[in-house]
């Protein structure tokens, strides 16, 4: 992931090309267990859901600040904190909810307690402003916006897809990715959380 984020603009293209076409195909697999009749019919908001949020990064990508300097590390940057920061809040979730997580969050994904939601996401913020602060592209301001959105977001993302899994009667979106699942099992936060890192990127980010 982080080699074809960082190397250059086409490992990127490459990485994300294989991504999208992926979940593509997961999603109408899915929508034709929910729906056999009428799976077609989805293929607008599989637009919503899956190319726009590509289309995101890959903009996301080359984002800059011109600021009289422009290191090519920045290149590239934006979406690398988007994907740590959902590592991050996953792995922290995860962590915090087996050691105290108690009260469930909800029903669509049982497993998943509150304490285990908070904790990751506090963590997310906090370990992500720390590496902001000690980093100088963009303010630690920005970077712990950023974390926020994607332990938030991200956090529904994983909902909507366990929510559509549970309507396919399937326990994982595909198989394509041996010890994930698939394509959209990986990928399912980051799709969501990425429309409004974006949103927040290019409005308020300055």
């Amino acid at each position: 992931m982080l080699v074809g984020l960082l190397w250059n603009w086409w490992s990127f293209l490459f990485l994300f090309t294989i991504i999208h076409f992926g979940c593509w195909y997961e999603f109408i697999r899915l929508m034709g267990k929910i729906t056999p009749q009428k799976y077609l019919s989805y293929i607008p908001l599989g637009l919503f859901y899956i190319t726009l949020p590509v289309w995101c990064l890959s903009d996301l990508w080359a984002y800059v600040i011109i600021d009289g300097s422009l290191p090519l590390q920045r290149f590239g940057l934006i979406p690398v904190i988007i994907i740590v920061s959902i590592w991050i809040n996953d792995t922290m979730a995860y962590i915090v909810g087996s050691l105290i997580g108690k009260t469930p969050f909800s029903k669509i994904s049982p497993k998943k307690t509150w304490e285990g939601t908070l904790g990751g996401g506090l963590l997310c913020v906090i370990i992500i402003g720390i590496v902001g602060w000690n980093i100088n592209y963009y303010s630690a301001k920005d970077w712990i916006i950023i974390s926020a959105l994607c332990a938030v977001f991200g956090t529904l993302g994983d909902l909507l897809q366990s929510k559509l899994k549970r309507l396919a009667r399937v326990k994982d979106s595909g198989s394509l990715l041996p010890g994930h699942g698939g394509f959209l099992d990986r990928f399912d936060s980051l799709l969501i959380a990425t429309v409004f890192v974006w949103l927040y990127v290019h409005f308020f980010m300055r």
